[in-house]
Order: C-alpha cells, then structure tokens, then sequence
C-alpha cells in the first residue's frame, strides 16, 4: 500500500483517531489502536525500518532524516497495532501495524491514498460505509500467522465498531517486473477479479495487463504459493482484486487492488472478537 511521500515531520499528531475497542490479547500480544502520538511515532519508524531499509524503496530526502515512512493521510488515519508486552507496554512494544482510513478522513484531503493508482469510481458509488487499508508492515521476527490473524481480529473489531460494510486499498507484490510475477498476476486475475459494481481499474496511465499467461498454463496450487500473506489473507476473507495492476518503483512493488465486503469475512474473526467482547 504504498504511495509518494509527504513527510513534513518527524513526529504526527493523531487526529481522528480514537479508542474504538479494548485491546485483544493472544498471550504476549496484543492488537489495539495507537493512542498516544508516541505510539504512532513508533509505527511510522517502524514502517521506515520495513519499506526503505528491508526491501529497498527509495527515500526522498525528508524521510532520511527523519528515518519515519509519513505522509498527509497519517494525521488523519486510525493506526492498529501489534504490540509485544514482553518486548514493553505502548511505543516500545510496537512490532506491526495497519492504517485504517474511513471515508469521513479521506473527505478531509478530498480523495483515498489508493486513487493515485485506481479509479475507484464503482467503489464511490457502493452505498455502504468505506474503509482503505494500508501500509501494513510487521517487524521481521513477528512475521506468523498468528499475528496475520491478530491484526485480522484487530480489523474485525474495528469493521464491527464504525458499522463498515466495504474493505478496499492496495497490496504489494516485490520487485517492478509484472513478467516475473506473471503466474500470481494472472492467477489473481482468472479466479478473483471483483465485480464490476465494485471494481476498481488501474489509472490508464499506470495500467498493467494482469492476463500475462494463458490460461491452461496457470497452476493455481503454484500461484497461491507464491502470494504474500498478506494478499492470501484477504483471499481468505472473500476478498477480490481490481482490473490491472500498477508498478510502483518508489517502493520496488507491484500494486494490486484489494476489495472486501465485510458480510463475507470469514466468520471465524466475528466469533474472536464476540467472545473477547463477552
């Protein structure tokens, strides 16, 4: 989920961001919203640690100095985090996180950080509430399903406390050539592409055609090997992907569109957060 940087500090006050819901616990961990402008300080370094030391995107200037990954929408976002009690209680413990935007925030800038790759006029036009996901980064040794399905119980919660009915942003496969990434691009497309009601389309300018293979070369077991956790994850919960794909060579990625309708999430996260609600 990534996008050109703005950052103009190295801290960010929270804005419209608010308790929400209690904690979630898994032993050690936990999965709650940031609260303190500590805590998000914390989130967007470790983002910085992530996307620009781990896996090579380009840092403009501002974000050398600063070592924190920052744009416009951050002030406005909600920011769900992971945090390790064992590694210490609020910004010290802070090993993944996942900015949320609602619809009411993104009016504030007047668009969703994913329209600067897809026209999500269909999206616009679905009557229900929206949420964009993104920029969603776990410390490397906190890389488990488990915490996948934590910050997945995290999202639910929230879904269930601002009445979401639709889930979308983009996600990120690594490296800038589609031909490379040909059989998960043409997989995703062939099995998963959304609706039309809801479908969101790659900026003309910025289009890549996902049908790279023919369709009786596609090994489906194979491709699914090869998503990231991440794109598995939304798959999981019925999720779909737009029409076409966008390089993004700031970050070394290939950008998908993400949509999930929440009445299709997986029950079992509903049932998580029910019972820590009890």
């Amino acid at each position: 989920m990534n996008e050109s940087l703005r950052p103009e500090s190295p801290r960010v006050a929270i804005g419209v961001a608010a308790p929400g819901f209690a904690e979630l616990r898994a032993g050690n961990l936990g999965v709650r919203l940031a609260a303190t402008p500590g805590e998000l300080d914390a989130a967007l370094a470790l983002r910085y640690r992530v996307f620009y030391e781990e896996m090579g995107a380009q840092a403009d200037a501002a974000a050398v100095a600063t070592r924190r990954d920052c744009d416009e929408f951050d002030a406005l976002a909600d920011h769900l985090l992971v945090i390790d009690h064992d590694r210490g209680e609020g910004a010290a413990g802070v090993v993944g996180t996942y900015r949320l935007i609602r619809e009411e925030a993104a009016a504030k800038i007047g668009r969703f950080y994913t329209q600067a790759e897809y026209d999500i006029s269909a999206l616009e036009r679905f009557p229900g509430r929206k949420l964009e996901l993104g920029r969603s980064c776990t410390d490397a040794a906190y890389r488990s399903r488990a915490v996948l399905q934590l910050l997945w119980r995290g999202i639910a919660a929230y879904v269930f406390h601002h009445g979401i009915d639709i889930m979308f942003g983009c996600a990120s496969l690594s490296g800038t050539d589609p031909d490379a990434l040909a059989l998960e691009l043409t997989y995703l497309s062939m099995h998963h592409l959304a609706p039309e009601a809801i479908r969101p389309r790659a900026l003309a300018e910025r289009y890549i055609d996902m049908h790279r293979c023919a369709p009786g070369a596609v090994d489906a077991r194979q491709a699914l090997l090869r998503l990231p956790p991440l794109v598995k994850g939304y798959l999981r919960l019925g999720g779909f992907v737009g029409d076409g794909a966008v390089i993004d060579h700031q970050f070394n990625t290939t950008d998908i569109a993400v949509v999930v309708q929440t009445d299709l999430v997986t029950d079992k996260y509903y049932r998580h957060y029910e019972r820590d609600a009890r």
